[in-house]
């Protein structure tokens, strides 16, 4: 699939298959992390791999919309504020961009081999913390299901560019 057709292509996926993900197609999406810009390379993430079936009810109270545990697997991304680059001059730590992007590679790479996925950053920040037995210094940022598709896109009207953006 080349650029134009994985960002066209990509939706926020609210149901999924009861198919197993292919052991090749989870490296895929997984090593797409590992190649995402962070502030100076730091690199101040960690990803888990979640088994939905394992975890159904864990899962289930951290966000509880049915279809996020249908896949078989959630992926989190965690940033850990301690080792993400921090601007001198106004004190701005960019963990949580760090960890966007790092996301935003993984839901890219998963539409190129055909995985379904979906932003969540609606969830029950504590429970997941407690859940993924994270330190303080490590923050969960967002998760999404992997799985196969089964719900069709959603009308998501976009806004025309110059509605956003200005030339200066």
């Amino acid at each position: 699939m080349d650029f134009d057709d994985v960002i066209n292509k990509r939706y926020s996926v609210r149901g999924y298959l009861d198919k197993e993900v292919e052991d090749e197609k989870l490296e895929y999406v997984l090593k797409a992390a590992t190649i995402a810009p962070t502030g100076v390379n730091n690199q101040p993430f960690k990803v888990f791999v979640i088994d939905t079936k394992k975890n159904k009810k864990q899962l289930s109270e951290i966000y509880g919309a049915k279809w996020f545990v249908e896949a078989p697997y959630v992926l989190c991304v965690v940033a850990n504020v301690d080792e993400a680059w921090t601007r001198p001059w106004d004190g701005k730590n960019i963990a949580d961009i760090d960890a966007t992007i790092v996301m935003d590679h993984i839901i890219l790479a998963a539409t190129n081999v055909g995985l379904g996925t979906c932003y969540i950053a609606a969830f029950q920040a504590d429970k997941a913390s407690e859940f993924l037995n994270l330190n303080d210094n490590e923050v969960p940022v967002l998760f999404t299901p992997l799985g196969y598709e089964n719900a069709e896109p959603r009308d998501t009207p976009r806004k025309e560019i110059d509605e956003f953006v200005e030339y200066i």
